[in-house]
């Protein structure tokens, strides 16, 4: 997904296209990158290039050390694209640019602990402190999807297993709701019938519409990622102690199909419960386009600081100019 996003974090236009088989180069998603840019700079005036990766940027915000769910190992992103676009490019971590877009422009406005998590394919996390991303000593804090929640679990495409997001994510969602359906479980009845049986149709968000309709397999399998979600909402409470914890991703969108019983978890769970205050859990407001407008403000914020240091070196250049040709003129007074 790729979009125009204005100073006041308002998207002018929005494209989106499949993202390549995950088996093929990152060039490949480079590729689809840049032709993204260029068919917006057509019509759009472009100063800058943000882009929200899912996967561990280093602390320079350049390369994309590792991701779960794409071919980038130790990809040289920024360097890559700003080779081939003609405007500042930043990366950073798609759920720290969503959770900067939800402080500036969201549910996060006038927080100053704030903790995002990204509900999708996996989880994503980020902290936001003082106005600050806390990216951590090598860029990589806020990767809450990896902790490890039951110990010899589901397998992770991190390597690991039981980590956090195999219980509480859109691939956790989808995989009990073909699991329930591949065995002609009788409460997987009513999605069986909807994707005609090919159960390899069944997909998150047509698991939250049918849990809207009343399915009520699809409203408990959204519930359970709920409570797991408020399991791991807890600890981090206790770890890190914010304000606010903002739930952003596509699997978001289920509301308080998922969140009410997160919260209902997170009381359950939380250390000190009744002796403590306790963080306030919101949905995203921005949904699933937090990500590109965080990413493109803080691409805004380099563009600036980029002009601002060509307008020194240029004025630099100028009084030089002027501390020359008054040299010569003394000189050829004299």
């Amino acid at each position: 997904m790729a979009g125009v996003v204005d100073a006041d974090g308002n998207i002018l236009e929005k494209v989106r296209t499949e993202t390549p088989d995950k088996s093929k180069s990152p060039k490949v998603v480079e590729d689809t990158i840049v032709e993204l840019v260029l068919d917006l700079s057509d019509r759009h005036d472009v100063h800058a290039v943000g882009i929200g990766a899912a996967g561990w940027v280093d602390a320079d915000r350049n390369r994309v050390l590792f991701a779960p769910h794409l071919s980038w190992r130790n990809e040289p992103l920024r360097d890559r694209l700003a080779g081939r676009l003609a405007v500042p490019v930043l990366v950073d971590n798609d759920a720290n640019s969503a959770a900067w877009a939800e402080w500036r422009f969201g549910a996060g406005r006038g927080e100053d602990h704030l903790v995002m998590i990204t509900l999708g394919t996996g989880i994503g996390g980020a902290i936001l402190e003082d106005g600050q991303v806390k990216r951590g000593k090598y860029g990589v804090a806020g990767e809450f999807g990896h902790m490890q929640v039951v110990p010899g679990g589901h397998r992770c495409p991190c390597g690991n297993r039981g980590c956090w997001e195999q219980y509480s994510s859109g691939n956790a969602l989808v995989r009990e709701a073909r699991e329930l359906a591949a065995a002609d479980s009788p409460v997987a009845y009513g999605i069986i019938e909807h994707v005609k049986g090919n159960i390899g149709d069944i997909s998150g968000p047509m698991i939250t519409e049918l849990a809207r309709e009343g399915d009520a397999m699809c409203i408990e399998l959204l519930q359970d990622i709920g409570q797991w979600l408020g399991v791991g909402i807890a600890n981090l409470a206790a770890a890190l102690d914010p304000s606010c914890f903002v739930i952003g991703g596509g699997v978001s969108a289920a509301d308080d199909l998922l969140i009410g019983p997160a919260r209902d978890a997170f009381r359950r769970h939380l250390t000190g419960r009744g002796y403590r205050p306790e963080a306030r859990i919101t949905r995203a407001q921005l949904g699933p386009e937090a990500g590109m407008v965080g990413a493109a403000d803080l691409a805004r914020l380099v563009a600036r600081r980029f002009r601002r240091a060509n307008r020194r070196r240029v004025e630099r250049y100028e009084r030089y100019e002027r501390y020359v040709e008054a040299r010569r003129s003394s000189q050829d007074s004299a």
